[in-house]
């Protein structure tokens, strides 16, 4: 299994990005996916997460802001952010079955 992240970048507080995470092989319908990121200094953390079959959990953080949705068809899972804050600066990782995708950057400035 190969994860690849794209779509970070440096955006201003209130802005939006949309997170893709295309993920190689044939069990990614079969699989949970879920987006952590990791701030300088700080643990790595889940911040949202979506089911084999649509259920969606979202950190605190982000309810309200972030979205987690999947296409099966793309082997490929989303995160819309919007509203972005600077405390949302991180490295976003995708994550399927203990596999990582290698994380891109998000910077959000005040």
């Amino acid at each position: 299994v190969q994860l690849q992240a794209s779509g970070g970048g440096l955006v201003q507080a209130g802005g939006s990005l949309r997170l893709s995470c295309a993920a190689s092989g044939s069990t990614f319908s079969t699989r949970a996916v879920g987006w952590y990121r990791q701030a300088p200094g700080k643990q790595r953390e889940l911040v949202a997460q979506i089911s084999k079959g649509g259920s969606t959990y979202y950190a605190d953080s982000v309810k309200g802001r972030f979205t987690i949705s999947r296409d099966n068809a793309k082997n490929t899972v989303y995160l819309q952010m919007n509203r972005l804050k600077p405390e949302d600066t991180a490295v976003y990782y995708c994550e399927m079955a203990l596999y990582w995708g290698q994380g891109t950057q998000v910077t959000v400035s005040s």
